[in-house]
């Protein structure tokens, strides 16, 4: 008995001593600052320049569905340009995320930063502040010109000043935030430009590095972001923003015959469905700003998609009840 006892008195005191040095390490990282080299990017005043980056940020790139409220998400599906004003809420299991105000305003936008912080945050996953942002922009590969488009066309806008809740991290949240989470950068070498048009090559760029494609119809970690599953395979659920009841599963979209939800489309089917819109009404997909894209962005990414390799699998019902 007495044995049995100084067992669980040490096994109490080693547990103790590993909770104390876990809980120590996050409070000494909670706020650790990452690295990351800032891109010689500089915004243009020229006015094609300044149009192609407004191109981007309200179409493939749809940043006005993620940098605008959920109140307003009835404008954005009419396909409005709203300014990009921040707060909309990401409630995933480890925080509640808010997005920055992007318009230039120098207290609670963009107007103070540089334009090198900026490109950082977007193609290194490095905020001005040092820490390392969640993996939910694909924008890591933009090329230097698209870059310089985009950033151009945010600083051309209005500031508007509106204060943005900061994001609250949960006990878990703030564990990973403080030992697994790191910033992630750019997939291999970054194009100075990649030609635009109806191409395989186009669309790669376009499903990968804007629009977003890859990132949501491949399952993901909501804890950390990283993928779990097959590219294009589906299987990405999360609970739907418009409706908390709502569990949603993002569809197969590789060319797989069996499960690949547009592998026997056509191109005309395929531009039709994003000319449609919004059809189940608790997802998250992006229609409004996706509603931009000209019928060349769409031929290119479907070219491309119809290369990809298929994924015999089955991710799911799309809609099923949140627990």
């Amino acid at each position: 008995m007495k044995i049995i006892k100084t067992t669980f008195k040490w096994v109490g005191i080693i547990l103790l001593l590993f909770i104390s040095v876990i809980a120590i390490t996050v409070f000494a990282r909670k706020n650790h600052k990452f690295e990351a080299p800032y891109p010689e990017i500089k915004a243009s005043n020229d006015s094609a320049v300044i149009a192609r980056g407004k191109d981007f940020v309200y179409g493939p790139a749809h940043c006005a569905y993620c940098h605008t409220t959920l109140d307003k998400l009835p404008q954005v599906e009419k396909g409005e340009f709203l300014p990009l004003t921040g707060g909309h809420l990401f409630p995933l299991p480890i925080a509640n995320l808010y997005t920055p105000n992007l318009t230039p305003d120098p207290e609670t936008g963009i107007g103070k930063l540089t334009d090198g912080e900026i490109a950082r945050a977007l193609r290194h996953g490095v905020g001005h502040d040092g820490r390392a942002l969640m993996p939910l922009m694909p924008f890591n590969n933009l090329s230097d010109e698209d870059l310089t488009a985009v950033i151009s066309y945010l600083r051309s806008t209005a500031p508007i000043k509106n204060e943005v809740p900061k994001s609250e991290y949960n006990t878990l949240g703030t564990i990973l935030k403080a030992l697994v989470i790191k910033p992630v950068g750019p997939e291999g070498a970054i194009p100075k430009s990649v030609p635009h048009g109806p191409t395989v090559e186009y669309g790669q760029y376009l499903v990968e590095h804007v629009a977003n494609c890859r990132g949501c119809h491949t399952a993901r970690d909501l804890k950390t972001g990283d993928y779990t599953g097959p590219f294009y395979g589906g299987g990405f659920k999360l609970v739907s923003e418009m409706d908390p009841t709502v569990m949603l599963c993002t569809p197969n979209i590789s060319p797989d015959p069996k499960f690949g939800v547009i592998a026997n489309w056509s191109l005309e089917q395929f531009i039709q469905r994003f000319r449609k819109g919004r059809v189940i009404q608790a997802s998250i997909m992006p229609w409004g700003p996706f509603s931009h894209m000209s019928d060349e962005d769409l031929t290119a990414i479907y070219s491309y998609l119809k290369t990809v390799k298929p994924v015999p699998q089955d991710p799911g019902p799309r809609i099923s009840k949140a627990s």
